[in-house]
């Protein structure tokens, strides 16, 4: 007996061993032989996390290359670029020239699709895509000018809305963020007082209102703030039933953000690197708070990455901005249109193998 329970302690142990032993992750395909599970690590925007997330888990699915996405802002993915800490950052923001000599080595930017950076707000009894709210008021209210819903401004601009004396409370992103860049980008373009006081920026010092992390946090605070306005990304307003303004563009048409309206803000022409601000467009029907999202990346990738695993990471991108656009309209933002898709193949061809 003592013999067979020896037997069967070593037997235990072995199968332990080999189901808890460290070591690389693997996948198991329908046959026998283990695989190593291939990792391609990214940091950045949150902006475009609900289409990442999709996208990153479909090539998986296809591929068994797992992409570890870190939705830590804009400002995060660069930091982390820079760190060489992550293969590819991503960006709502594209890298100044100045900002660029900060990067030890060339770096690309690669557009993956274009969002629209939505003014959601919360008052009591004012239905859903009813405020009208043009660029001027817009700018005055992030900077603390206008107080009150019913002001004669915003009164003006929407005739027959019952408006109620209901202070205003802005409400933004605390943490860097590319979506910050893009409707600062918009208040500088159609406010002298905007760009005299407070500028352009991932992040910027707001005259007033509440901060929050992340567009999801943002979305949370203003559900729960009666009064609130805040800018967040079209996906997480549909996601989260939010109401959405229609904002004043460059032509003075009031858009509501849609995927044809984000569209539209890029129907000129795009520069060869992509780096672009298309905000405030004069294009007729055009959303005016809208802008491309890129991956960023070095051109030479670290001397730690062979050549096998940058064509891996090619083939990513290569996938992302042409079979992967399948999966941008249905979760709310604009796919890339021909001549800029092919743009970004140009650009990630150009990565160093």
């Amino acid at each position: 007996m003592k013999k067979c329970i020896n037997i069967l302690w070593i037997l235990t142990v072995s199968c332990l061993c080999l189901v808890g032993c460290s070591g690389p992750a693997t996948t198991v395909d329908s046959g026998t032989e283990a695989k190593e599970t291939k990792v391609i690590m990214g940091a950045g925007a949150t902006f475009p996390y609900p289409l990442y997330a999709k996208m990153f888990d479909a090539y998986y699915q296809q591929t068994g290359y797992q992409v570890n996405y870190q939705s830590i802002g804009s400002g995060g993915g660069v930091r982390q670029l820079l760190k060489k800490t992550v293969d590819f950052g991503a960006t709502d923001a594209f890298i100044t020239d100045q900002k660029m000599r900060d990067f030890p080595a060339e770096i690309v930017h690669i557009p993956t699709c274009l969002g629209a950076v939505a003014v959601s707000y919360h008052v009591p009894g004012v239905k859903s895509q009813s405020l009208r709210i043009s660029a001027a008021v817009l700018a005055d209210i992030f900077l603390g000018k206008i107080r009150y819903w019913n002001d004669a401004r915003i009164v003006k601009d929407n005739p027959g809305v019952s408006l109620p004396k209901l202070k205003i409370t802005p409400v933004y992103r605390s943490d860097g963020s590319g979506t910050t860049a893009i409707f600062t980008d918009y208040l500088t373009k159609v406010s002298g007082e905007w760009k005299a006081k407070v500028g352009m920026g991932k992040s910027v010092n707001w005259p007033m209102g509440v901060g929050a992390k992340g567009n999801a946090g943002v979305a949370g605070v203003l559900k729960q703030m009666p009064g609130g306005i805040a800018y967040i990304n079209l996906a997480y307003c549909i996601q989260n039933s939010l109401p959405l303004a229609a904002v004043e563009n460059g032509r003075g048409d009031f858009v509501v953000p849609t995927i044809e309206s984000t569209t539209l803000a890029a129907s000129a022409k795009i520069p060869a690197d992509t780096r672009v601000s298309i905000t405030n467009s004069s294009v007729k029907n055009s959303y005016p708070i809208s802008g491309f999202t890129w991956l960023i990346i070095y051109k030479a990738l670290p001397e730690s990455s062979n050549s096998t695993r940058i064509s891996e990471i090619k083939d990513l991108f290569s996938w992302m901005v042409s079979d992967a656009q399948s999966y941008v309209a249905p979760l709310h933002y604009a796919p890339l249109p021909s001549n800029v898709r092919v743009q970004a193949q140009k650009i990630i061809d150009s990565i160093i193998d």
